[in-house]
């Protein structure tokens, strides 16, 4: 009523994902770092701090780019934005699409690896990778309560005691009782977070794969999980399997490639492999 307009709650929650995710990650490469440097605290604090602040500008461009692309390329009728190009930077009037954040995110730590691996020697890709996976989970957990909230990524219609109405759906459709699938992903993440979390403090695991394991435990719940979620992609209506679910596929993939990898055994991370 201040300044009379409705609260941005998709956004704020957006913002608040990558806030606390600077300082989870923070925390990460600190521990990290005592681990595996011998440098002295107030270095490694300082250290650790310009890592992490670094990264996450990475990761918040990267993000944006790429969840925006995403969603032109595999959500919408990308032949209307040739007619209208100005309309793909419009990120403002919606429209972000989490697997292409994804790409864009591991887009965006290559291009940070490259630049900051004489600084930090010791830090593999794959070990940035492994970082950047626990904030992710908790940023995902936040956003998709901002779909919630925002009346979008509906689930599917249910009779279950637990449905929900959304009153005043984003994509105009007819308030129905409906899956909270929002939700289910919510605390889904949330969960994952806190055992990924758990599973950080062995630093001795081979490098990559808590990677492995994150793209396919979480896409492999992706996938199933849009059973209960309305088909979203103007491409995809009447097909077998949501948009959701065949971009999944690859993730799943790569989560596979990540661990055959880390299989092989654990480097030093002097920075010379990836």
């Amino acid at each position: 009523p201040l300044i009379e307009r409705p609260v941005a709650w998709y956004g704020i929650l957006f913002a608040l994902g990558f806030f606390v995710g600077f300082y989870l990650l923070l925390s990460l490469m600190k521990r990290y770092l005592r681990a595996s440097s011998d440098w002295p605290e107030e270095t490694l604090k300082k250290k650790a701090r310009v890592f992490a602040e670094r990264l996450t500008v990475y990761v918040i461009i990267s993000t944006v780019i790429g969840a925006r692309l995403g969603h032109v390329l595999f959500y919408e009728k990308w032949t209307d934005y040739l007619a209208h190009p100005i309309e793909i930077i419009k990120t403002w009037e919606g429209g972000l699409a989490s697997h292409g954040g994804v790409v864009g995110i591991l887009i965006g730590l290559i291009l940070f690896y490259l630049r900051s691996r004489k600084e930090f020697p010791m830090i593999s890709f794959r070990r940035i990778v492994d970082l950047m996976v626990i904030p992710a989970l908790f940023a995902s957990s936040l956003i998709r309560l901002g779909n919630f909230i925002n009346q979008e990524v509906l689930g599917i219609e249910t009779a279950a005691p637990w449905g929900v109405v959304f009153g005043h759906p984003i994509d105009g459709s007819i308030p129905a009782v409906r899956h909270p699938a929002q939700l289910y992903e919510a605390l889904f993440y949330f969960g994952a977070f806190l055992v990924f979390w758990r599973l950080f403090s062995r630093l001795n695991k081979p490098v990559g794969l808590l990677s492995g394991l994150f793209f396919i435990v979480v896409f492999s719940f992706r996938f199933f999980i849009e059973f209960l979620k309305e088909e979203q992609s103007h491409l995809m209506e009447g097909g077998l399997i949501t948009m959701g679910q065949w971009l999944s596929l690859p993730m799943i993939a790569l989560g596979i490639a990540f661990i055959a990898f880390s299989r092989k055994g654990q480097e030093g991370e002097s920075g010379q492999r990836v």
